[in-house]
């Protein structure tokens, strides 16, 4: 058992980084996805040393992920309790927040009526209206829009309505109000977990997305963040956070471009002295390889990752707790696009925690507890913290 306190907490998301199919994974057309697993089998030159040391290849002894005798952090995995295996989800289950029903989604595209009443709202008619991978549908309809002017509308398996706007033809601060009045009208049965600006710029054939992505998610329930927010202390959200939770219970925060600029940011962060929570999402890992199903290109993000955990262990104070961990599966070897509905690796590392294994938890709000058993913070949720047996 740990019985530790901190004085701050590092909570880093691998976004999409699943160790495991869920015993209810054929409800999801998932049973048998592994993403980690299967990226392992995969590449044979998969070589991520940090993480092995922490642990993270014993939480699961039957996959291919290298092994270690003496693991340097407590480890473990969890199960998703929420209906549904998509980032809001996901991070809201994280955050303390089961959900009973989930989010809709649309992969026959949304509703005639309501495609109409935004129309009229935004003052354009727009195009698409399906399912489709984002850096394809820019491809097929970007001149399209590019010469009317009209925004493309797209979703996915994700409980999301995503529109992508050339920078050049709607400037990015409209493009944003575009999305904020569709969240404003995505309500009731029509209220999927976000919507997502996609800007993007090029010409004819060579569309490609830009960094300047904004969610603009459903309002979350009271969370762990809440509780930290509440007492005075610090909640630093850093990556896509803030759009996650729509601003809710954050102190402050900063949007970052890629993996490499959130880890850097996360470093800076740690190098402060103050007290409350980080939230890192690292989003490379599924925006760019898990849903494009890149094996190589996965494993590599991983890879690059892993070498920067000497760098954030090194800056760690005495006081802080370090937890690596994910929010869904996206096996990059598996059919279609879609996230994979798996089990959670979770890595706790930090001066007095007792390394070993704390086997497998029923909801990943597991991490919610373990972050108020450290801070002493008062926060109720339906899973135990990591630290205890």
């Amino acid at each position: 058992m740990n019985n530790i306190s901190k004085n701050r907490v590092i909570l880093i998301v691998l976004d999409s980084v699943g160790i495991g199919y869920l015993p209810d994974a054929a409800q999801y057309g998932d049973e048998g996805s592994n993403t980690l697993g299967h990226i392992a089998e995969n590449v044979s030159d998969f070589k991520i040393p940090n993480l092995t040391k922490l642990g993270l290849g014993n939480i699961d002894m039957t996959n291919k992920l290298p092994k270690t005798e003496n693991p340097s952090a407590l480890y473990g995995k969890a199960a998703e309790q929420s209906a549904g295996k998509d980032t809001t989800t996901g991070h809201w289950e994280i955050a303390g927040s089961v959900l009973k029903h989930p989010f809709p989604v649309f992969m026959d595209g949304f509703p005639v009526n309501f495609i109409s009443d935004f129309e009229s709202a935004i003052g354009s008619k727009v195009l698409g209206n399906y399912a489709a991978s984002g850096t394809v549908i820019i491809n097929d309809l970007g001149d399209e829009h590019v010469k009317s002017g009209f925004p493309i509308v797209y979703t996915s398996a994700d409980s999301v309505f995503q529109i992508a706007m050339h920078e050049d033809v709607i400037p990015i601060e409209r493009q944003y109000e575009i999305c904020s009045i569709a969240r404003k009208m995505l309500v009731g049965n029509l209220e999927v977990g976000r919507v997502i600006a996609r800007p993007f710029t090029g010409t004819s054939g060579n569309y490609s997305r830009t960094s300047r992505r904004k969610d603009f998610a459903t309002m979350p329930p009271d969370n762990i963040l809440t509780s930290i927010s509440n007492k005075g202390i610090d909640v630093y959200a850093i990556g896509k956070i803030y759009d996650i939770f729509a601003g809710k219970s954050i102190t402050r925060y900063i949007k970052t471009a890629d993996n490499t600029e959130g880890i850097q940011r996360t470093i800076e962060a740690i190098k402060e002295k103050s007290s409350g929570l980080i939230f890192t999402n690292l989003v490379d890992f599924d925006m760019l390889y898990g849903h494009r199903r890149d094996v190589e290109g996965y494993a590599r993000c991983i890879e690059e990752f892993d070498r920067y955990i000497p760098e954030i262990i090194n800056n760690m104070h005495a006081d802080d707790l370090l937890i690596i961990t994910a929010d869904h599966g996206n096996d990059p070897t598996w059919k279609g696009s879609d996230h994979t509905r798996e089990y959670i690796p979770i890595l706790i590392y930090g001066d007095g925690v007792v390394p070993g294994n704390f086997s497998t938890r029923k909801s990943f709000t597991c991490i919610a507890s373990t972050i108020a058993d450290v801070l002493g913070i008062d926060f109720e949720t339906i899973e135990k913290s990591c630290l205890l047996n």
